[in-house]
């Protein structure tokens, strides 16, 4: 069972906070009010004579986590937000175990679970790599690149790419069997991306428009990615934010950590 743990952070953290502040607005003056008047607490050795009552455990515990998870809740909610890229359908941009980060505030800033936009910064634009929800179940994280923005035509037809009736321009880099690396230029950006080879090239074939407020994106490993082609657009209130760099690379538990490829993301 996959664990909701944006929401478990929230619930953490507001519990703990208001443990902490219960505490200090009426426990802790009712401890200390008794302490007074039957002469217990901890003995400091000050002049004073008794000191504060020991804490309960739980208001301890809660004081001592209430900042750590609310810089944590703020960090990941509203700034940058790691990830584990899980498959390659974005070969060759991303590896399976590559470990990106995710900035939070490019595209909005949003209310932590629930993604509602509470202050527009910008709109993703073509060629980024974006991470967003997918839109059949609305939780699981995906990553793709952004091709078509609202109101684009796309077409794709015999491994070609199609905007707004404009053939995308590809180079061929290098073959390096069973997959053709070619170079693609989508205006702003340039990037590389997979074609298999022998493959036909009907899979994955129509012409969409993109309706407002919504996004056509599609893997950077062509034949083997689970896209818009096939479930269709994904809608802005599903975005989660952008991807900007590598920071670690480990495949698998029997590995070890690698960081050869730390760096930005085209």
């Amino acid at each position: 069972m996959d664990i909701n743990f944006p929401l478990v952070l929230v619930v953490l953290t507001f519990a703990t906070g208001l443990i902490w502040l219960a505490d200090k607005l009426f426990l802790r003056p009712r401890r200390l009010a008794a302490a007074r008047d039957n002469g217990t607490g901890v003995d400091d050795g000050s002049a004073a004579g008794t000191a504060e009552p020991k804490e309960p455990y739980l208001v301890d515990l809660s004081r001592s986590f209430f900042p750590v998870l609310a810089i944590v809740l703020v960090l990941r909610s509203f700034l940058v937000e790691p990830f584990q890229i899980p498959s390659g359908s974005m070969l060759p941009t991303l590896e399976v175990g590559d470990f990106i980060l995710v900035n939070k505030y490019a595209y909005g800033v949003r209310l932590p679970v629930l993604g509602t936009k509470i202050l527009p910064v910008d709109d993703p634009q073509r060629g980024d790599v974006m991470v967003f929800k997918y839109p059949k179940d609305g939780e699981t994280n995906y990553i793709k690149r952004v091709i078509g923005e609202p109101g684009d035509r796309i077409r794709y037809e015999d491994k070609q790419l199609f905007i707004n009736g404009e053939l995308v321009d590809t180079r061929f880099i290098a073959r390096l069997p069973p997959v053709e690396l070619r170079r693609e230029d989508l205006g702003e950006v340039e990037h590389d991306i997979f074609l298999t080879m022998g493959r036909s090239g009907d899979s994955g074939e129509g012409e969409w428009v993109v309706p407002e407020d919504h996004y056509f994106v599609m893997g950077d490993n062509r034949d083997n990615s689970n896209d818009s082609r096939y479930w269709g657009m994904v809608p802005d209130e599903l975005v989660v934010g952008k991807a900007f760099a590598i920071w670690m690379h480990w495949k698998s538990f029997t590995s070890l950590p690698s960081f050869d490829r730390v760096g930005g993301i085209e």
